[in-house]
């Protein structure tokens, strides 16, 4: 009997599964100095769990419930709606009822109380699950609050918690439900406080939303709040809302919606004294709890009561410097096209190939970029910042423009790594010097692989310890190639050209964006040529029935290489896809994180794009598309020197000209290799790796390969030197991991928590219209593929690509369309140069194109002016 009904202040350390995530909190509430929480108890999980133990329509429907897909409402609903059904008319077990009426006794006859439901997947620092079961206000006599008990329990089977709860991953049949009874107070103001902005996330500005009467009015939208923002206990704004309405309680039960009188309408809520002393409460609580907290409060004669508190789950993390200094961060994810959450072993080898001082949050890289901030010449940096990402640049201003966040300190010295560091990225005073060989190019790339080639001679046979001790010396080879002054001139030369013909051709003929149509086609691009390549194995395939049915049938079987070769042609489509993989086997979405899986590892993820490939293009498309973009650009070449020679001085503009597109054709292609020659050293790295971690399984060491991808390099380095691995920590990273995955990391944030996403201050943009970079040019109409995952593209000729972002593993997709629309990227990103070498339109950096544009919608994208408008 005593567990089926605590006090709350027998909660304190009740375990989760009994009372529920509510009422976890509300015990931990009720014993803590100075805070009010109304008197109450608890009908716990053991009172839920009795009531429908052997209810075999219950156990029935809840059966036929987990059957149910999130893309059937009807049955969701109408299964849902039979399992509340069967709840409400369940009997409560006598012992409950015993229990309820003794705690009923002793706060007297005609007591009014709030009837809330506590499940045990809610307000929990993983998942609010906030306003998915039921409360009632003022119920009123046994009867009543047993009926209410059902109800909250019947709650459980709401749509919107059957719903939520299959998004988030939990089972239904392993959530229960507790009810938290609490006295009924009757406040003259209540309200929600959030101890961290919701709004910018800061976590030094509290907020205060506050109304008359009962919090539901709030809660439920019927009136707008008073919102007060407090920070270190000093009120730095205040906005008065005017409140027509308040929810009150009945004498009798239940609530009513009352007008207000006009003098409180536009009235302030509570006192400064009152905010202050909330505000007090609230970090009291958020200290107690160890996190930012979403508080319910009411005030009821001159006392604050909480009634709840649950963590704010959608904060995203602040990266940790070790100090309390007011410092900026900037995502490389947004730089490097991959927003994905990276596994410990990928972020380690990250910061390991990195000069740039970088943090880790919410398993994402940030770069600290408070020390260029604090220069003298920080105007500077966030300009070159912003002709890759204007966002970027608009969220630092705005930091900036606080003077006292990040003052300029004349003494102050940028690092010498660029905030934005990516392979081969510092400038280099070689590049004014560089002729336009294509030789230095070819003998680039020439070097790069024969090193590689004997990268995978040498790691041979290394095992144990001696392995990650060679790691971690070649790593110092992947620096220095990734760093070689030499191979940073030569693509900087290239842009540096770029951006002149942009420059220039637009001052002398008007000429927008023209460097995008010469850089067409252009030799020694990797990714670009991959894309076409994938062309080329299709037109092996494309004659052979057999092998195309067979590719059909086994789109999701990773070893399905070996039963091509005893069908009509399949030797040919094995040794064609197996000189691809060769190439281009390192590559994968996410790349970036080495933990992720290589085509390599699973080549049926190219099976789509080449069954795609067949079916849209005729033999041949590779080397047309090739020789197209080259006809255009020398076309366009031919035209603008035509056009330079009849101006002023038309033949020195002319011989200008001439030189930088021939630095643009002989080097631009180049600006991917440094990433390739990267992926490909880490391929090496890790199918060794992996070997290592087989033996690692059949030695007991740990359960799964992929568990060393939990594990920073250096923790699993001593781990695998002492043989003692920590499968609780392993287990740990993989719950952390599938949370972080659900976050969304921002483009810039504070050591305060704040999200600063920036925007694009354009009036030149259509009514209605999505403001975007414009990455490359031309304009064109058509249907709108959104699409998030690239092995489920379904692309045809002519669609628009929008998506999150691209990284080179996108670039085989590129060739069946005709726009990109991005969520992510800047000028020089991946596929920023692959979308103009290709004459594809581009915008890029267009804020949360994959929700505000619909699959399937026209739309019409201009990539030389940077918009999209939805038609």
């Amino acid at each position: 009997m005593r567990s089926m009904v605590l006090g709350l202040k027998e909660m304190d350390n009740a375990p989760l599964l009994l009372v529920g995530g509510k009422g976890l909190n509300l015990g931990r509430l009720s014993g803590m100095q100075g805070v009010r929480v109304p008197e109450g108890f608890c009908v716990t999980t053991e009172g839920y769990r009795e009531a429908i133990r052997h209810n075999e329509v219950y156990q029935a429907l809840l059966d036929r419930l987990t059957q149910v897909q999130a893309g059937d409402p009807a049955e969701l609903a109408a299964v849902s709606a039979a399992i509340r059904q069967t709840i409400e008319a369940a009997e409560i077990p006598p012992d409950v009822v015993a229990a309820v009426a003794q705690h009923l006794s002793r706060f007297g006859d005609g007591q009014a109380y709030a009837v809330r439901s506590s499940a045990t997947a809610e307000d929990l620092p993983q998942a609010s699950f906030a306003g998915q079961q039921d409360t009632y206000l003022n119920v009123i006599g046994l009867d009543a609050i047993l009926l209410h008990i059902r109800k909250c329990w019947a709650s459980l089977f709401t749509e919107r918690a059957v719903s939520y709860r299959m998004q988030q991953g939990y089972e239904h049949s392993q959530v229960y439900l507790s009810v938290i009874v609490q006295k009924m107070v009757f406040p003259q103001a209540s309200g929600i406080m959030f101890t961290a902005d919701p709004v910018t996330n800061n976590r030094k500005l509290l907020s205060i939303d506050a109304g008359y009467g009962l919090g539901e009015a709030l809660v439920s939208g019927l009136v707008s709040a008073d919102v007060y923002k407090v920070r270190e206990e000093s009120i730095v704004e205040k906005r008065i809302a005017s409140k027509k309405l308040a929810v009150c309680a009945l004498p009798e039960g239940g609530t009513e919606v009352r007008p207000l009188d006009p003098v409180r309408q536009d009235a302030q809520t509570l006192t400064d004294r009152q905010i202050v002393q909330l505000a007090r409460i609230g970090r009291q609580i958020e200290a107690s709890f160890g996190g930012p907290q979403d508080i319910e409060w009411c005030l009821a004669d001159d006392t604050f009561y909480i009634v709840q508190s649950r963590p704010i789950t959608t904060l995203y993390p602040i990266p940790d410097s070790g100090d309390s200094e007011n410092r900026v961060y900037i995502s490389v994810g947004h730089g490097q096209m991959m927003t994905d959450a990276m596994k410990p072993l990928g972020l380690s080898f990250h910061l390991m190939v990195t000069p740039a001082p970088m943090r880790v949050a919410g398993a994402r890289l940030f770069v600290d970029v408070t020390a260029h901030l604090a220069s003298p010449a920080r105007q500077t940096i966030i300009d070159t910042l912003g002709k890759s990402d204007p966002l970027v640049k608009d969220a630092l201003l705005t930091i900036i423009e606080r003077e006292d966040f990040i003052p300029i300190t004349p003494a102050a010295e940028p690092p010498a790594a660029s905030a934005t560091s990516k392979p081969g990225k510092p400038a280099s005073e070689d590049q004014d010097r560089l002729s336009s060989d294509p030789a230095i190019v070819t003998e680039l790339i020439n070097n790069n692989e024969a090193l590689v080639a004997e990268l995978k001679q040498a790691i041979q046979g290394k095992s144990g310890a001696a392995l990650f001790d060679f790691i971690r010396e070649d790593i110092k080879e992947l620096k220095r190639l990734l760093f070689n002054p030499q191979s940073t001139a030569v693509f900087m030369a290239a842009m540096d050209a770029s951006a002149w013909l942009n420059e220039h051709l637009n001052e002398w003929l008007g000429e927008i964006n023209a460097a995008d149509t010469l850089s067409q086609s252009v030799d020694n691009n990797i990714t670009s040529a991959m894309g076409l390549a994938l062309l080329d194995v299709a037109d092996v395939i494309r004659p052979f029935p057999q092998v195309v049915d067979y590719l059909q049938q086994h789109a999701q079987d990773g070893d399905f290489l070996a039963g091509l070769l005893p069908l009509e042609g399949g030797q040919a489509a094995h040794a064609a896809l197996t000189e691809y993989l060769g190439k281009y086997g390192m590559r994968c979405t996410g790349e970036i994180d080495i933990t992720r899986t290589r085509w390599s590892e699973n080549p049926a993820i190219l099976i789509p794009m080449i069954l795609s490939n067949i079916k849209q293009f005729a033999p041949g498309a590779g080397g047309r598309k090739f020789q197209q973009g080259l006809k255009e650009a020398r076309e366009k070449e031919q035209e603008i020197i035509e056009r330079l020679q009849l101006l002023p001085d038309g033949g020195d503009k002319m011989r200008e000209t001439r030189q930088r597109i021939k630095l643009v054709r002989n080097y631009i292609g180049y600006r991917e290799f440094p990433k390739y020659g990267m992926i490909s050293r880490y391929l090496v790295y890790k199918q060794a790796m992996m070997q290592e971690a087989e033996r690692l399984v059949q030695a007991g060491s740990i359960q799964d390969k992929e568990d060393i991808f939990y594990l920073q390099f250096e923790e699993l380095y001593e781990s695998v030197r002492t043989g003692i691995f920590d499968n609780e920590l392993i287990k740990k990273r993989k719950d952390e991991f599938k949370l972080a995955e659900k976050l969304t990391p921002p483009r810039v944030i504070t050591s305060e928590g704040e999200v600063l996403s920036g925007r694009y201050r354009r009036e030149d943009l259509p009514p209605g219209a999505l403001a975007g970079l414009p990455v490359s040019t031309g304009v064109v109409e058509g249907r709108a593929r959104v699409i998030l995952n690239m092995e489920e593209a379904n692309l045809e000729e002519g669609d628009i690509l929008i998506t999150s972002y691209t990284d080179p593993s996108w670039t085989p997709l590129f060739v069946s369309i005709k726009g990109l629309v991005t969520e992510v990227g800047g000028l020089m990103t991946h596929g920023a140069v692959i979308a103009r070498e290709y004459g594809l339109p581009a915008v890029v950096g267009v804020e949360q194109a994959t929700l505000r544009i619909q699959d399937g919608q026209r739309i019409r994208m201009n990539g030389s002016a940077g918009y999209v408008e939805l038609l």
